[in-house]
């Protein structure tokens, strides 16, 4: 079974900056297996989920537009670990940022990235951005 582990939340102010981390647990075969693609989504309060960044096993990004130039997906293969560094934030960035993994590559290569209907998720870590 894979976990995913979501850290690094906070409250900031805007135009300030917080990096999130998700590491990945579970047996080597399976983290393999569902992690083909991993990324963010987030939610707010009375509003949708909204796919924030995706990156595939070979490094290739993709970003929603209204991240694009702040945000920053990345991931560190030797220490399972899956970051977003999040620059330049604004207070409707605030939401509860959840990290997902697929193993599909039909699923990552979906129009709008896919990530919400990704079917591996952490507990989500809230990022809260005042005026």
């Amino acid at each position: 079974q894979v976990q995913l582990v979501e850290s690094g939340g906070g409250s900031v102010q805007a135009g300030g900056s917080l990096r999130l981390s998700c590491t990945v647990y579970g047996h080597t075969p399976s983290v393999h297996m569902v992690t083909y693609c991993m990324g963010w989504f987030r939610q707010a309060p009375g509003k949708a989920r909204e796919g924030v960044a995706t990156i595939k096993r070979d490094g290739v990004t993709r970003y929603a537009d209204s991240v694009k130039g702040r945000f920053t997906i990345s991931q560190d293969n030797a220490k399972n670990t899956l970051y977003l560094q999040m620059n330049a934030l604004k207070p409707e960035d605030t939401a509860k940022y959840y990290c997902a993994a697929t193993g599909s590559p039909q699923l990552c290569s979906r129009s709008d990235g896919g990530v919400t209907d990704f079917g591996v998720r952490g507990q989500g870590t809230q990022v809260t951005v005042s005026s």
